[in-house]
């Protein structure tokens, strides 16, 4: 029976506190105090929707970098990079798909989450794919002291469905289309503008939310009492449990929405619900999950018995215990470019892409993909016709070799505070990777004093830098501490 084989989440390890911005912002918003509580993810300054949804789905396919497998893709998003380039085509360069994988960006929606895992499903079903990979990620922006910018999170889910399912078997699927528009976004628009909160709640997702999740049951072949887990993202207090009533799901079936350790991550939230459901559940048990957005969305899965062997080395429950709190609220502001300042002169340089170059080498600076010689075995980063192999400088000898998934360490590194970095100090080093290898490149997710030479590192996608006059963002691979490794290590230590 078609249903989900694995999956994964990602959250930015840092987290805004919501005092914070409730202080910094008392002096003109003062009701904002009310939303105080708790923190809310924060994407870093080279984070954004696909790097986020590329890091979910990297965590739900594991480590083994053979995705041959995959037949398709699907990109889920309201705040993608790109108007007109197809961003699902990023993310499987970025994860080393085959070429002949068939791909889409699924949009328009706060539910286009669970609608592209809906249309994932559908296609394994049908035949048309064996191994769908779908990836949901969102990263929001609003304006300063307003009621989104606190109730907002960035972060980002991913499943791999096949027909065999195993970690949950699908069951039925609930939509209902209505142009109901609690909020838009024009195209020339940079934040979205909102509609008032009780038409929302009472016209909108009060009315139309419960067609949705009967219309699913009804296809599952179950009752409401039958529902052991009901996830449903809303920045409306108690909304969940409301419409849990209204259809006679029990009560304690309704899951925390993690409003006060993530934010609301869009699209990417109903999945990322579901993801941290999966995690917690047990075989046999049943999730519902549902979002609105002009109209709404409803899944029903059943838990398999493989769901305990699927659990992600990361997902929701590691990506909320990997945090780093932050009350930096200018910090925040400025990260997602919020505030005009002096970048100093040495930001001053034209950052155009030459696209032939980014094509030519699109497995190494998208996929990170090097050079390993078939007669040596000496490995290299890039890939070039002829070897670095000592004394065995052999001519075309190299075949592919990836190293996005190889354990790392630092070699060297520096904290440069002359060159210009978005955060400073700039860290940057020479990696080296189990197996052979060695890179030099950017370190980020770290403060000042935390680089040393030795430090496990793992290697996260990211934006590189960004063409700010012609709107074009640049992605490559930098050097991440690997904090599970490094826990790992002093917990034998302390043995």
């Amino acid at each position: 029976m078609v249903g989900i084989a694995a999956w994964g989440a990602y959250a930015p390890r840092l987290r805004l506190s919501r005092k914070a911005v409730t202080e910094a912002n008392a002096w003109v918003a003062p009701n904002l105090r009310a939303k105080a509580k708790g923190e809310r993810s924060m994407a870093n300054w080279d984070e954004d929707a696909l790097t986020m949804a590329v890091e979910a789905a990297r965590d739900a396919l594991g480590p083994d970098d053979d995705r041959s497998a995959v037949d398709a893709v699907y990109f889920a998003s309201t705040t993608a990079p790109f108007v007109d380039r197809q961003n699902a085509g990023i993310v499987a360069a970025a994860l080393t798909l085959e070429k002949a994988v068939a791909s889409a960006d699924v949009t328009g929606s706060q539910r286009c989450g669970l609608t592209a895992l809906g249309q994932a499903l559908a296609a394994v079903k049908g035949g048309a794919s064996k191994r769908a990979l779908v990836a949901a990620g969102e990263h929001r922006r609003a304006r300063a002291a307003s009621s989104q910018e606190l109730d907002n999170g960035d972060g980002a889910a991913a499943f791999v469905v096949t027909a065999e399912g195993g970690a949950a078997e699908f069951l039925g699927r609930g939509s209902v289309t209505d142009d109901f528009v609690d909020h838009f976004r024009g195209a020339d628009s940079d934040f979205d503008y909102g509609w008032e909160e009780r038409w929302i709640r009472d016209e909108g997702i009060v009315k139309l939310v419960p067609p949705a999740i009967r219309k699913a049951l009804e296809d599952s072949g179950l009752n409401a009492s039958d529902v052991t887990h009901f996830c449903f993202p809303s920045t409306f207090p108690g909304m969940a449990a409301s419409l849990a009533k209204a259809v006679g799901i029990a009560p304690e079936a309704v899951r925390d929405n993690l409003a006060l350790t993530l934010g609301e991550a869009g699209c990417a939230h109903g999945p990322l619900l579901l993801a941290h459901a999966l995690e917690q559940a047990k075989p046999g048990e049943v999730v519902l999950v549902a979002q609105f957005g002009q109209g709404a969305e409803a899944l029903v899965f059943r838990v398999g018995n493989e769901a305990g062997n699927a659990r992600p080395a990361r997902g929701v429950t590691g990506s909320l215990a990997d945090r780093k709190g932050e009350d930096n609220y200018l910090k925040f502001l400025t990260f997602n470019g919020l505030v005009e300042w002096d970048k100093g002169m040495r930001a001053e340089k034209d950052n155009k892409t030459a696209l032939t170059t980014l094509y030519r080498n699109q497995d190494m600076i998208l996929g990170l993909v090097g050079g390993r010689c078939r007669e040596t075995g000496v490995v290299q980063f890039p890939r070039t016709r002829i070897s670095v192999a000592p004394n065995n400088p052999g001519v075309d000898t190299q075949e592919p070799y990836r190293f996005a998934e190889r354990k790392a360490s630092v070699l060297s590194y520096s904290a440069d505070y002359l060159t210009f970095s978005m955060s400073p100090p700039n860290h940057y080093g020479m990696i080296v990777f189990e197996g052979g290898g060695r890179i030099m490149m950017d370190i980020t997710d770290v403060e000042p004093g935390e680089v040393d030479s030795g430090l496990a590192v793992r290697m996260v996608f990211r934006i590189k830098d960004v063409d700010e006059k012609r709107g074009f963002a640049r992605y490559f691979w930098k050097a991440a501490p690997d904090r599970a490794a490094m826990a790992g290590d002093s917990a034998l230590a302390a043995e």
